[in-house]
């Protein structure tokens, strides 16, 4: 199973936990990522603490390493004509592009997906974003919190009566991000069909679902009640 995405080549321009957790999977399935970063501080993950002695500055943090195991690296600045040209070679190369810049950010810099498929039309083009590519958030900054408070998540948890808890981990982080576009990236990849293998994909971290979603949206649905702490029986387990 470890080679099942052998031959399949990955861009990889995003930075922290949804494109880092995406691209890792498609490497542990075999596919080879490149790591794209800009040529100031790169992922910020790299500085995140804590760190393991004795590793180069750069690359001691043990998030960072864990994210970015089975992949390579590289810096372009796409800000210069330079940067732009050497992403725009890779592209003819590579099968995929992830990113998780926010909306907009790679058309100003001249390397939207319309322009990037003019160098190959058979590339897969997935961003994930916070709040989609268009709506009255898109701008918008916004962290896991946010998004589960958003879509509802954060308020089935903690103690009836009590305020909400944060969870320990990312859930619309992976949930909303980086699972649904690795499940959206591997069909066309997988296609013959030139028309799916040239396909876009977005994602947005706040529409995430928690595990338990599957149990307690049919009851919203049947009841029309949103649930809550207090109403048990759709809780799972």
């Amino acid at each position: 199973m470890s080679g099942a995405l052998e031959g399949v080549r990955v861009l990889d321009l995003s930075r922290l936990l949804p494109g880092g957790f995406c691209s890792l999977l498609m490497a542990d399935f075999g596919a080879e990522v490149l790591k794209v970063e800009d040529t100031g501080m790169g992922d910020y993950v790299r500085w995140s603490p804590p760190y393991h002695e004795g590793a180069e500055d750069s690359a001691k943090s043990a998030l960072f390493l864990s994210l970015n195991r089975g992949k390579r690296s590289v810096r372009l600045n796409l800000k210069e004509e330079a940067g732009r040209e050497v992403l725009l070679r890779l592209v003819r190369e590579y099968d995929v592009l992830l990113e998780s810049f926010r909306p907009g950010v790679m058309d100003r810099l001249g390397v939207g997906p319309e322009r990037l498929r003019r160098e190959n039309p058979r590339l897969v083009y997935c961003a994930i974003s916070g709040y989609g590519q268009d709506g009255p958030n898109t701008a918008s900054s916004g962290h896991d919190m946010n998004y589960l408070g958003l879509n509802g998540v954060l308020g089935l948890t903690g103690q009836p009566g009590g305020p909400p808890v944060q969870s320990a981990g990312q859930i619309a982080d992976l949930g909303g991000g980086a699972l649904p576009a690795a499940f959206g990236i591997l069909p066309p990849c997988a296609s013959a069909n030139a028309a799916a293998r040239g396909s876009s994909w977005t994602f947005r971290c706040s529409t995430a679902r928690s595990p338990g979603s599957p149990w307690w949206r049919p009851g919203t649905c049947a009841t029309a009640r949103f649930p809550s702490v207090e109403a048990s029986s759709w809780r799972a387990g």
